[in-house]
């Protein structure tokens, strides 16, 4: 089954993306495994070990390569989650951080296997963009602060309270 989208992203992982897509799969709930395919003899890692796995986290292509200890992710790029209230963003917040992810700023934070996350509430943008600037200025200063997204405390400075 080929790709359908035009881009999908792939994530290099250290021979462990299998663990790494079966932890994804199981945070989001819209997901499944689309393909598996397997070294061959000669290739990179022994014959048999999984080198590339499709899949997909709520309607968006991924591929998870086995490609070993050469490259390592950074917060120069990260996958974002859109969330609609506090309760969707302290799940994937939860979720994401188990296993020995690390909070960040801003709701920005990397799970356990050095993949970036930005876990964000998408009415915030219309507030940091927001005509008023002291308006717009008190909930970007107010997400400065923050580790995962509170949307009560952006409201608040939002609002000038």
């Amino acid at each position: 089954m080929p790709i359908v989208q035009k881009i999908a992203p792939c994530l290099w992982f250290d021979f462990n993306g299998e663990e790494a897509v079966t932890f994804y799969t199981s945070v989001f709930k819209n997901s499944r495994i689309l393909r598996t395919a397997h070294y061959l003899k000669d290739g990179h890692a022994p014959e048999g070990t999984v080198m590339v796995i499709e899949f997909e986290l709520e309607g968006v292509k991924l591929v998870a390569l086995n490609g070993g200890p050469h490259f390592k992710f950074t917060e120069a790029i990260s996958l974002m989650i859109e969330c609609k209230d506090q309760a969707e963003i302290d799940y994937y917040w939860n979720a994401l951080l188990e296993g020995g992810g690390e909070p960040g700023p801003c709701g920005w934070l990397k799970d356990r296997f050095g993949l970036s996350w930005q876990i964000y509430w998408s009415p915030a943008i219309k507030m940091y963009t927001d005509p008023d600037q002291e308006k717009a200025n008190g909930a970007f200063q107010a997400l400065m602060k923050m580790g995962k997204i509170e949307i009560a405390t952006l409201q608040n400075a939002f609002d000038g309270k």
